[in-house]
């Protein structure tokens, strides 16, 4: 699948090809405060659909907000993340769906998932074990998944290597670094999960 990345300078569109376009639904998952929605935000060719809401006490007891990365956290995704990436190649619409990371969102997440041919899952350095329960579900569900480290300033800096063994992640699981506020840098990530895809579909029916 051939993605364009001069595209980020093109007008966006905002309705759909009118000839005829595969639509394909992508899980961007991740923990709390992982860089989904600005991911979802950054690849995105039409205003993007958030369900941000201001974090609460009860929030606040069931995450912990004191770990880096969360302390200036003030809302969290609710329900869902939507956008839309259209590769005309290809002739393809990807549905970008962003998920909430938290297992006891597992009925809603469970509902987003239905569908979904693939997952990107991000993670961050500075709290790998967080991204542990959010592979889980996407495993449970039997989706193949490509692992993106989002790098923010104060995370450490380690080598692919090391961060595949941190991670337990199986050989064939790609894993990349990116930057969620970067259109090539996210898109880059996409491409390594539908390169993914496509590998393992053909793994399936060979």
């Amino acid at each position: 699948m051939d993605f364009a990345h001069s595209s980020s300078t093109s007008p966006s569109p905002v309705y759909l090809p009118e000839d005829d376009h595969q639509r394909l639904k992508i899980l961007v998952a991740g923990p709390l405060g992982i860089g989904k929605t600005t991911a979802i935000r950054t690849l995105s060719e039409i205003p993007t659909l958030h369900t941000d809401e201001v974090m609460t006490d009860a929030a606040a007891s069931a995450d912990d907000l004191t770990l880096d990365g969360l302390r200036e956290k003030t809302t969290t995704t609710v329900a869902i993340d939507f956008g839309r990436l259209t590769v005309p190649q290809a002739k393809v619409v990807l549905y970008l769906y962003g998920t909430p990371g938290q297992r006891r969102f597992l009925p809603l997440w469970e509902d987003i998932a239905d569908g979904a041919i693939g997952a990107l899952v991000l993670a961050d350095t500075r709290r790998l074990e967080q991204s542990f329960e959010v592979m889980d579900l996407i495993e449970e569900r039997g989706l193949d998944y490509a692992v993106a480290v989002n790098t923010f300033p104060t995370s450490p800096d380690h080598t692919l290597d090391t961060l595949r063994s941190k991670l337990d992640l199986d050989a064939q699981t790609p894993l990349v670094t990116c930057d969620a506020r970067d259109k090539d840098s996210t898109l880059d990530a996409l491409i390594a999960l539908t390169a993914h895809l496509i590998a393992r579909a053909g793994d399936k029916t060979s």
